[in-house]
């Protein structure tokens, strides 16, 4: 989430749910100016592959422009049953300070019945103000840790009693991941409620390498997963996502597989580590700083009050 002040200026909304390849061509267009102003981008990982593939259950996209300029941008998810819709909103740096952020955070407010839920990431202050205006308070800290591998002492990892591991195999462990995935991550809606499509649009990416999703089994069925990814432009390698099965938890498998995948990461020479955790984590996060993680910056999630 960026944010701006205000200024009466005359401006469209229009909220859809389906964007044209060119609309979203131009949303890219926008997160990628906006990215190389704010060192972050606004929308997730998950709210940039929703730009395309047709309409998804429960997304809409709002559009702010200026005379057919696109300077504004906003993604509302309502797919938790329980939790309030969340949303992401940019801001074109070159428009900011004119009210187009309060417009946007307003147009979200009343398309989500005043329940709502919107991440600032990177915790910018202009973003900080914005959701200070608009009535909302910091319920979430998502933190981004980082560690050198060059160089790194990163030992062998110990596997518990009767548990290997191997590489995922698209199109043959899909289901049994998905399965994995959900039950690992039951208490964690967005991870937690991926589906086929959304494992499909990230096996799509040009990023994905199944030789660096490694699965951990035991008596021929799945207890654990740790999937990393390269980020190459930046040269960053990330603990994408590791889970390991309730009830196998404990025994060190976690920590086993962080290594796995910190391993490869470094041997192909890639010189940082990251990964995200919630910072109320604490097991996790302890987890991390013993093996040399440390705070590099801070997602932050507002909501209305409850």
């Amino acid at each position: 989430m960026t944010s701006d002040d205000t200024a009466p200026i005359a401006r469209s909304l229009e909220t859809c749910s389906v964007l044209s390849p060119d609309r979203a061509d131009a949303v890219l267009g926008l997160l990628a100016e906006a990215a190389r102003a704010d060192g972050r981008q606004a929308v997730s990982e998950q709210g940039r592959l929703q730009l395309r593939g047709g309409a998804r259950d429960g997304v809409s996209h709002l559009l702010l422009t200026l005379g057919g300029e696109l300077v504004g941008y906003a993604q509302l998810e309502d797919t938790d049953p329980v939790e309030a819709p969340a949303a992401e909103l940019v801001v074109h740096p070159a428009h900011r300070g004119h009210g187009h952020g309060r417009a946007l955070g307003s147009a979200l407010l009343a398309a989500s019945g005043k329940r709502l839920r919107v991440w600032a990431h990177g915790g910018h202050s202009g973003a900080r103000h914005l959701a200070q205006v608009l009535g909302l308070t910091l319920f979430r800290e998502l933190r981004q840790m980082r560690r050198p591998l060059t160089g790194a002492d990163l030992p062998e990892p110990k596997l518990p009693d009767g548990v290997t591991v191997r590489a995922f195999a698209p199109g043959e462990d899909d289901a049994a991941w998905l399965a994995l995935n959900a039950e690992a991550f039951a208490h964690h809606p967005e991870q937690g409620s991926l589906t086929q499509r959304d494992l499909d649009d990230r096996k799509a990416q040009p990023w994905f390498d199944p030789q660096g999703f490694f699965l951990a089994e035991r008596d021929g069925r799945l207890v654990g997963f740790h999937w990393t990814k390269v980020h190459a432009e930046e040269q960053l390698g990330e603990v994408y996502v590791l889970g390991v099965r309730p009830g196998v938890q404990g025994g060190g498998l976690g920590k086993a597989l962080t290594l796995v995948g910190l391993r490869h990461l470094a041997a192909q020479g890639l010189p940082t580590a990251m990964l995200y955790v919630d910072a109320d984590n604490q097991a996790a996060v302890s987890v991390y700083e013993r093996l040399g993680f440390t705070t590099y910056e801070t997602d932050l999630m507002y909501r209305t009050e409850t």
